[in-house]
């Protein structure tokens, strides 16, 4: 990079909130000091945007930011879209169909609301951690109500991990699937499902594209494989050290972990 940065797009779980489920103060004064110098700084995550609130609220964020792991990119509160890619109807028409013939459970999730079948573990989870109120719902009719952004398969053992793989490889070549974890529940095992168009990458050229700041003057900071898109897009793509070999295969540089404030460090040597 050989121009100033102008716009810096950080991941959330696992790039800036810890196993304890904080961010570091050391991270959050480093990217308090990035926009003090002028650089846009913009959240991209596969968190919905309710359950970006409090995160937005401690960095003092405003702008625009990516959503649904790339399928939204909105304004703090998601009222003002930039860039939307919801699944297709008839997609989440099937996609409630197979979960409930598999007896598997799936979490469906417009701009507003989370859908599931029942309550259990998982809806814990989002109460608890994640703050949404789920909405108990026949999903096989969600698609006539709502525009469904993305898909969540949440799984804890071997038999929920086996009926994640046969609904991947059941809608293969017309829906995208990351894999993905949060530090704060290492045991479980998130799918995020998403249109087929849609990846942090393509959601970064939006973003840029709105904004009128080249990619060649982003700065991307991730730690899971749904960050390889966003990292290649970027001008420079920063991985930290608790990211798998993939991500950091596509990474210009590699920085300390999480534990360690790797974002701050990051900050320091290639943005300010």
């Amino acid at each position: 990079m050989t121009k100033r940065p102008r716009l810096l797009v950080v991941d959330i779980d696992g790039t800036l909130i810890n196993q304890a489920g904080v961010i570091s103060d050391t991270d959050r004064q480093a990217l308090a000091s990035a926009r003090q110098a002028g650089v846009h700084v913009a959240l991209s995550t596969g968190r919905v945007t309710q359950a970006c609130q409090k995160t937005l609220e401690l960095l003092s964020l405003d702008g625009y930011h990516v959503f649904f792991d790339g399928a939204l990119v909105a304004d703090v509160h998601g009222d003002i879209e930039v860039y939307v890619e919801p699944v297709l109807p008839e997609l989440v028409k099937e996609m409630g169909e197979f979960a409930y013939q598999q007896e598997m459970r799936i979490e469906l999730f417009s701009s507003t609301h989370l859908y599931v079948k029942q309550e259990d573990w998982g809806t814990e989870i989002r109460r608890k951690f994640f703050g949404l109120e789920p909405t108990v719902t026949d999903l096989s009719q969600v698609w006539l109500q709502e525009r469904i952004i993305k898909g969540t398969l949440v799984m804890r053992s071997a038999e929920e991990k086996a009926q994640a793989r046969l609904f991947c490889r059941h809608f293969e070549g017309r829906l995208n699937f990351t894999w993905t974890k949060t530090p704060v529940y290492p045991d479980v095992d998130l799918v995020n499902i998403i249109s087929l168009k849609v990846s942090k990458g393509k959601a970064l050229e939006e973003l840029a594209a709105f904004l009128g700041i080249p990619l060649s003057q982003v700065v991307a900071i991730g730690d899971g494989t749904n960050d390889i898109s966003l990292l290649t897009a970027a001008g420079l793509g920063i991985a930290v050290a608790n990211a798998p070999d993939e991500l950091k295969a596509v990474a210009d540089h590699i920085v300390p972990d999480v534990e360690h404030s790797g974002v701050a460090t990051a900050v320091e040597r290639y943005v300010l």
